[in-house]
């Protein structure tokens, strides 16, 4: 409240008059995020977000995210910041974009040893290879040269794509086919 008095050079006074100021907030947080707005991140790694802050006359506001990232799976996700005022005001909500993307090739290991050495005429079976990759199973694609009926050293090679097209590293074994049979 404010009052207000008068008193006039005779000393006679006015009657008091009083008027209510109503303070109100009707004004909402703004918030900011902290960091980028759009972010990278490869595929099966762990994403720690930065958080978002929020400003307000009312003082200290509590930013609330929700989120959608999983990094297991490629696509773009996001992450959503709220915020309400002690007086129920609610800010405009703010988003970050999360793209998890998968750029890392296949790692493909040879089971079994390399080099390796056959007899000349014998059969010659592949162990194979395997590959890893943090989109899933890889499927490792074998190309040989091999050649059981002539003494000489050949190669298999081992090459294997993910599903986002990163090509692995070929890999290859050499096959001996010696002959010390009498």
């Amino acid at each position: 409240t404010v009052t207000y008095t008068a008193t006039d050079a005779s000393g006679n006074e006015a009657t008091t008059v009083t008027r209510t100021v109503n303070v109100v907030d009707t004004t909402a947080p703004v918030i900011t995020i902290t960091g980028d707005d759009i972010v990278t991140i490869e595929l099966g790694a762990t994403y720690t977000d930065e958080g978002a802050t929020a400003t307000d006359e009312s003082g200290d506001i509590t930013v609330v995210s929700t989120s959608t990232v999983d990094t297991s799976l490629v696509g773009s996700y996001t992450v959503t910041y709220t915020a309400t005022d002690a007086s129920g005001n609610e800010a405009t909500a703010v988003v970050r974009t999360v793209n998890v993307v998968d750029t890392t090739a296949p790692v493909i290991t040879i089971t079994g040893d390399n080099p390796t050495t056959i007899e000349l005429g014998a059969t010659y079976t592949d162990e194979g290879a395997t590959a890893t990759d943090e989109s899933g199973d890889i499927t490792v694609i074998t190309t040989s040269t091999v050649d059981t009926s002539v003494v000489g050293s050949y190669t298999v090679t081992y090459t294997a794509t993910d599903s986002s097209g990163n090509e692995a590293t070929a890999v290859v074994r050499t096959v001996n086919v010696v002959d010390t049979t009498a």
